[in-house]
C-alpha cells in the first residue's frame, strides 16, 4: 500500500470489480480514459469477472493493477496499473483512471501516478517509464507534463472520438528525469 497527499494505492481485490463496472460502463469515463475505445466499455459483468479473475493473479514482476483510493475515506475512485514490465529493457508501460467523476480535475490522478511513478521507479531497476493518451484529453496531458514526463511522439489522426480523429500521443521518463515533486 502507497499513500500520497490526497490518495492511496493498495491491492486490487475482488470486490473492486464492481466499480470497474460501473466505470467501463459511463461513456464519459470510457471517453476520457480510452478515448471511447470500445475495447474498454461498455461490457457485461461476466467480462469485469473474467478479467478480474486474470487481474488478481498478475504476477507483481510483469504487471499489476492497482484501487485508487481516497486518502480521506478509503472511497474507492479509481485504478492504477502497469504492464510490459521489460527487465532487460528497463521499460514498462503504466496508466492511471479516476472513475469517479466528482474526483476529476482536482489532483487526485495526478497524486496516484506519482505514486506508481515511485513504486516503479523505487522498486525496481527501470530505466524508463512510458504511457499515452489521446489530443483531446488535455487534462492528462497536462497532469503528464506537470510531473515531468516528456511528449515524445504522434500517431497523427490514431483515435477516433465520436467520428473526430485525434492524435495518439506518447509519453515518456526516465529515471534521472524522475525528481518527485510530492
Amino acid at each position: 500500500m502507497f499513500e500520497g497527499k490526497l490518495v492511496r494505492l493498495r491491492a486490487l481485490r475482488s470486490e473492486d470489480a464492481e466499480h470497474h463496472f460501473r466505470w467501463r460502463n459511463d461513456p464519459e469515463v470510457v471517453r476520457w480514459a480510452a478515448g471511447g475505445d470500445p475495447l474498454f466499455g461498455p461490457v457485461t459483468a461476466e467480462a469485469i469477472q473474467l478479467g478480474f479473475d486474470t487481474m488478481l493473479r498478475l504476477i507483481p514482476r510483469e504487471s499489476a493493477v492497482f484501487t485508487v483510493e481516497d486518502l480521506a475515506d478509503g472511497t474507492v475512485i479509481g485504478m492504477a496499473d502497469y504492464r510490459d514490465l521489460d527487465p532487460y529493457a528497463g521499460v514498462a508501460t503504466l496508466g492511471v483512471t479516476i472513475g469517479e467523476r466528482e474526483f476529476w480535475g482536482r489532483g487526485y490522478g495526478s497524486d496516484a501516478l506519482r505514486l506508481l511513478v515511485g513504486h516503479l521507479f523505487g522498486a525496481y531497476c527501470l530505466n524508463r517509464l512510458e504511457l499515452d493518451t489521446w489530443s483531446g484529453n488535455e487534462r492528462a496531458m497536462r497532469a503528464f507534463t506537470r510531473l515531468g514526463f516528456r511528449e515524445e511522439g504522434r500517431r497523427r489522426s490514431a483515435v477516433l472520438v465520436e467520428g473526430e480523429r485525434y492524435d495518439r500521443v506518447l509519453f515518456g521518463m526516465l529515471r534521472e528525469e524522475w525528481a518527485d515533486p510530492a
